[in-house]
């Protein structure tokens, strides 16, 4: 495993995303207040950067030469990080007013504000730390620390996300969905991820369906038939199978479950009773528990989670057009151009 248990299990980062999209949530909102010393103007630091803000007057208190008492992350690498996280939204403002010693031996504590220009004067505090080792930052949850935070997931999805795939065959710009055939959410974020077909034709989009979910006690054999259609029928095959699985979801009940994955398995053109002797397969549950292995390795620990280039977005409380945006910056950060199509649909 390539990073400790202890990191493992607290790394999904939904509330991050979800504040970097509606500015709202845990990482804003639950940052201790900096002290009123942090708030004394006095000349910024050499390495302290200027806020993000094209404004003349910084709408965030003056910086404190007293609040960088670390040597490490510096100002430049906090930036930097920020910069990945929230440089898709040209609104978004920042300063960041201290980097602190803390006592436990090497982990700062980094205090930032964050604001949006249209709204300069409803400025957030936010605080998290910094591991030792300068890989991570840790505040609700953990998340890879550094200009390229993502860059570690990206490669571990670009070698083992193997599930059905539609798009591009170039794995650049790649979108990993993780869902759970009998979760509600994910039969939900369906119209998204069907507009993401359409909008970003540059992405190569893999589903990778869990099992295991509490109260989803047939969402293994449902996504075990789907490994199946996709292996004797093709890729295209699981997306009609999939989506027939979604339309009757409220079926999947063991009285009905049966009927629901045959009818599914006939929409996609597939023979139910191959498709039945294939799910019962060792290599049918191994694909299963891979997906799920996957998961748990880059932290996607709740469905439907979209990983974009490694970046994990919850794809049930980010705006559609918001969800663009992120993409089409990833991907850039990444070196891929995109172009974005016209949404001709009601997401939002």
């Amino acid at each position: 495993m390539r990073k400790e248990d202890s990191v493992k299990h607290l790394k999904y980062v939904a509330g991050l995303v979800v504040m970097m999209s509606m500015g709202n949530v845990a990482w804003a909102q639950d940052a201790p207040q900096v002290s009123p010393a942090m708030q004394q103007a006095q000349t910024p630091p050499p390495q302290a950067p200027a806020a993000k803000t094209a404004e003349t007057v910084s709408p965030f208190p003056p910086v404190n030469l007293k609040n960088f008492t670390a040597d490490s992350p510096t100002t430049a690498e906090v930036d930097a990080f920020l910069k990945a996280l929230w440089g898709y939204d040209p609104n978004r403002i920042w300063s960041i007013a201290a980097i602190l010693k803390t006592k436990a031996p090497g982990v700062a504590r980094v205090v930032v504000y964050v604001a949006d220009k249209t709204q300069p004067s409803k400025a957030t505090q936010t605080a998290f730390f910094i591991t030792p080792d300068g890989k991570h930052a840790i505040a609700d949850s953990v998340i890879d620390f550094g200009p390229k935070p993502f860059a570690v997931d990206r490669a571990v999805l670009q070698d083992r996300a193997a599930g059905p795939a539609e798009g591009a065959p170039s794995k650049d710009l790649l979108l990993v969905e993780f869902a759970d055939l009998q979760d509600p959410r994910s039969r939900q974020a369906q119209d998204t991820m069907n507009k993401l077909a359409t909008d970003f034709p540059q992405a190569r989009i893999v589903v990778e369906n869990l099992s295991g979910r509490e109260g989803h006690p047939l969402a293994l054999r449902a996504a075990e038939e789907g490994v199946c259609v996709a292996k004797l029928k093709g890729n295209a095959a699981f997306f009609l199978y999939e989506q027939a699985v979604f339309d009757k979801q409220e079926l999947l009940k063991p009285e009905s479950f049966e009927a629901v994955l045959n009818a599914a398995v006939n929409a996609a053109g597939g023979d139910t009773k191959a498709v039945a002797a294939c799910a019962a397969t060792p290599a049918a549950k191994e694909a299963v528990v891979a997906a799920n292995t996957l998961a748990a390795d880059i932290g996607a620990e709740q469905t439907p989670v979209l990983a974009v280039n490694g970046h994990l977005l919850p794809l049930e409380s980010v705006k559609y057009e918001t969800l663009k945006k992120i993409i089409a910056y990833q991907a850039g950060q990444d070196g891929v151009v995109v172009h974005i199509q016209p949404t001709l649909s009601n997401i939002q």
